[in-house]
């Protein structure tokens, strides 16, 4: 997993709410949005499971339907996923939730249970594009993901401490020594070259 800037926002949303809100990654495909929410399911919970509801059955789609009764709803919502019932405090992830909108407006009602912690994943578009016939949680928080940036870059390269050495020049405003200043600019380089998409920086690593 490539070391990115955002888990340490998710760990302050984690200890801060409490489970008293949903937390939506919204960002550009392709940026890692599914990939860091899973890996903050794996690392600080005790369980967790994603619902991609791009590609989710019908079933599952159709169980947010009702939430009159809360238990029948994960009962339900359970067995269409075929998966035994998670213990309280696991995460939910609800990814590419910009295709049921009618998840996101269950939030409010899946926030005030207090069972499981939730976060979303979606599409900057999309997101916007699919609220016409809902009403937006106020229990809902979002955040912005964006590509990889030079920092980021340098980490999954191994090379934290030319990182350091660029911001701690910036900081105190003096000149890079050389080999370190030839070195930063050959990374940049190639930044400029791979981009900040994580899987063409995986790839090319």
């Amino acid at each position: 997993m490539l070391k990115r800037k955002i888990y340490t926002e998710l760990l302050k949303w984690k200890n801060e709410s409490k489970g008293s809100s949903a937390l939506l990654i919204e960002g550009a495909r392709r940026v890692g949005k599914t990939k860091i929410a899973e890996t903050f399911g794996e690392n600080e919970f005790i369980a967790y499971k994603t619902i991609d509801f791009s590609v989710v059955s019908s079933d599952v789609i159709s169980c947010f339907n009702d939430l009159s009764k809360i238990e029948i709803f994960f009962e339900r919502l359970f067995l269409s996923l075929g998966i035994n019932v998670l213990p309280k405090g696991s995460l939910l992830i609800f990814d590419e939730v910009q295709f049921c909108p009618k998840a996101r407006q269950a939030i409010k009602t899946l926030v005030a249970d207090g069972r499981y912690y939730y976060l979303e994943t979606g599409s900057l578009v999309s997101i916007k594009e699919n609220t016409t016939d809902i009403l937006i949680p106020s229990e809902e928080e979002s955040i912005q993901m964006y590509p990889m940036d030079f920092e980021e870059f340098l980490w999954a390269f191994g090379k934290e401490q030319l990182a350091n050495c660029i911001k701690e020049a910036y900081i105190e405003k003096k000149k890079l020594d050389k080999k370190i200043h030839k070195d930063a600019m050959e990374m940049f380089q190639k930044y400029m070259i791979i981009g900040g998409m994580p899987q063409a920086i995986k790839d090319y690593i």
